[in-house]
């Protein structure tokens, strides 16, 4: 994965520059409407009742960008996300593979006359397409020495209690853009409970880094 995330990487800084500051807008013209990529890695964990340790995974996505305002550079960004999603103790870990549509709302602000600055926060709508879990396996109710791989979502089977597919977050973060080129951190909280266990609570959060451009 370490050789492919490389890879898009040094692809999108090779591309050359398609627009200047269409997103960030500082530019008046009358482009009101940018589209994105992105690629990056999320760095997820379960929070709540489960103690594990964050799992790294793959972002990609297309985003599409709408300047709300003439006057002052406002913008609202959606778009559709793949996100490697989970948590990890030891041996064991938790995984799951999301497909996530935000909605988020971006000001633009001008460092210089190359680099802009966009703060945003907006709601993120989940849903699990697919997951594997990788758990001590137990013989009646004592544990052994042995793993196993279950369903993420199989509340029979796994020792979560199953995962809940659909899920809903907050997404605060700040992005960069220099000519075309976009880079963005920020921090994704889990606002849905997405345990099937009742008597247990679990939420999907995940620190973020992603690059890309927009046009």
């Amino acid at each position: 994965m370490k050789k492919l995330f490389l890879s898009i990487v040094a692809a999108l800084l090779a591309l050359p520059s398609l627009a200047q500051f269409t997103s960030g807008g500082f530019t008046i013209s009358e482009n009101n409407v940018y589209y994105g990529i992105r690629v990056g890695m999320a760095m997820a964990n379960l929070g709540g009742d489960f103690d594990m340790d964050a799992k790294t995974g793959l972002t990609l996505a297309g985003v599409v960008g709408l300047r709300l305002s003439d006057s002052a550079p406002v913008f609202l960004e959606s778009g559709l996300y793949y996100s490697e999603r989970g948590a990890k103790n030891g041996k064991e870990f938790v995984n799951y593979n999301n497909i996530e549509v935000p909605l988020l709302i971006k000001y633009g602000f001008q460092a210089n006359d190359e680099i802009a600055v966009l703060p945003f926060f907006g709601p993120v709508f989940s849903y699990a397409m697919s997951g594997k879990t990788k758990q001590v396996k137990y013989v009646g109710e004592q544990p052994t020495t042995e793993y196993e791989k279950v369903g993420t979502f199989d509340e029979k089977r796994a020792h979560t209690g199953g995962l809940k597919r659909a899920n809903m977050g907050l997404k605060l973060g700040c992005g960069v853009e220099y000519s075309n080129i976009y880079a963005e951190i920020g921090y994704h909280f889990g606002i849905t409970n997405i345990c099937k266990e009742d008597d247990f609570t679990a939420h999907s959060n995940a620190l973020f880094i992603n690059v890309g451009v927009n046009f």
